[in-house]
């Protein structure tokens, strides 16, 4: 188990780090210009790196959960707060699944030409939720690492 914590732990760090520069290059841009020049030669590396570590996460932390006995505790009946803690995060991460499709799908369509005010909305609202979510994903992750010791 100890090579997928590694693992899980690097990708954490892509996947977070990368949405950072993301969300600081998103709020400094503001120029439309340097925004066409920056996102479509960025945009489609930094996209697949992001997918690269989004999948490194989810098996990682799949093996994880069978690792640490988590998977048998979820088919139990009993009411655990570790159970409720990764149940937490884990619908975080649905949740942040979604929203990556929804961004990743736009961003495809749309590299290099301009954009609707719907696909901009959708862009847009859906790298905020990623990016906000994986804040509370990383404090779940965290506080369960701290009571699997």
């Amino acid at each position: 188990m100890n090579w997928a914590i590694h693992f899980h732990l690097i990708a954490a760090i892509a996947w977070i780090g990368g949405a950072m520069f993301m969300f600081v290059l998103g709020i400094t841009l503001l120029d439309k210009k340097k925004q066409q020049e920056v996102y479509p030669n960025i945009g489609p590396i930094f996209g697949y790196f992001e997918l690269g570590s989004l999948l490194i996460l989810l098996v990682t932390g799949v093996l994880m959960i069978m690792q640490n006995g988590l998977f048998e505790l979820f088919l139990s009946g009993e009411t655990h707060e570790i159970k409720q803690l990764l149940e937490k995060k884990l619908w975080l991460v649905f949740i942040i699944l979604i929203a990556t499709v929804i961004h990743f799908s736009i961003a495809l369509k749309t590299n290099g030409k301009q954009r609707t005010s719907l696909e901009n909305f959708f862009s847009r609202s859906s790298s905020m939720i990623i990016f906000f979510l994986n804040l509370f994903v990383l404090h779940y992750a965290i506080v369960l690492r701290s009571m699997l010791r």
